[in-house]
């Protein structure tokens, strides 16, 4: 079955380029010229990806990501950015986007980046998947055959990528990890030696799994070095 990857693109040009390299790499695609239709058509047919330009007519492509995530839909997120646009790509990351791409950019590059992000998210085991065996810390428990986290028995939401970080940091517990460690192991493939956003998914799961992020007692950071998950000393 052809995975679906939904545009939501306002240049014509750069849409029609990607739509066309995708459909010739084997995808189905569907196109979008503004934020409200891409959001709305995110929603009704449940696209196997997305590539969100941040500037868009109506909706823009911040908010398109924002409100995707807050309706826990947690599908694959591109985000295009334009060059130098440091700020648009942190806040797109820390908003819950799995990668991005600076225009200009070659269609190649996103094709090969995109089987990349559907690699990466395929290999995350789903609920249906019969485990009952999880990855414990103290009150967290991690289920990777469910895709399921629990902290002190509730139930928390994690985008495919958070699942897939903190899995590998809860698998080596009590090891200093290198930023360009986790960007190796985690996403697969060089990502053009930017390390932010490893920083920025860390923040991620520390907002999520910790009393207090800005006084972590899971994810430690190693001045000059990385991080460390270790259980908490109070447990």
């Amino acid at each position: 079955m052809m995975k679906k990857i939904l545009i939501i693109e306002d240049e014509h040009s750069i849409a029609t380029l990607l739509s066309y390299n995708l459909v010739q790499a084997g995808f189905e695609t569907i196109i979008a010229n503004d934020g409200k239709q891409g959001f709305d058509l995110a929603l009704s047919e449940s696209p196997s990806l997305i590539v969100l330009d941040l500037m868009l007519p109506s909706m823009d492509g911040v908010e398109v990501c924002k409100s995707l995530r807050q309706q826990k839909i947690n599908t694959p997120i591109i985000m295009l950015t334009a060059k130098g646009d440091e700020f648009d790509k942190v806040l797109g990351l820390e908003l819950g986007a799995d990668d991005y791409m600076t225009k200009p950019f070659s269609p190649r590059e996103v094709v090969a980046r995109i089987k990349a992000v559907l690699r990466r998210a395929s290999n995350v085991p789903t609920a249906q998947q019969d485990s009952s065996v999880p990855i414990s810390l103290g009150e967290l428990a991690v289920y990777p055959d469910r895709f399921e986290v629990f902290l002190s028995e509730k139930q928390l939401e994690f985008t495919p990528k958070e699942f897939e970080l903190l899995v590998y940091l809860m698998e080596n517990k009590n090891r200093v990890l290198t930023r360009d460690q986790l960007l190796s192991a985690v996403w697969k493939y060089d990502f053009a030696g930017d390390t932010r956003i490893v920083d920025v998914h860390i923040s991620h799961l520390r907002d999520k799994i910790e009393e207090n992020s800005r006084k972590p007692t899971f994810i430690k950071t190693i001045r000059g070095l990385g991080y460390k998950f270790e259980e908490p000393k109070n447990i």
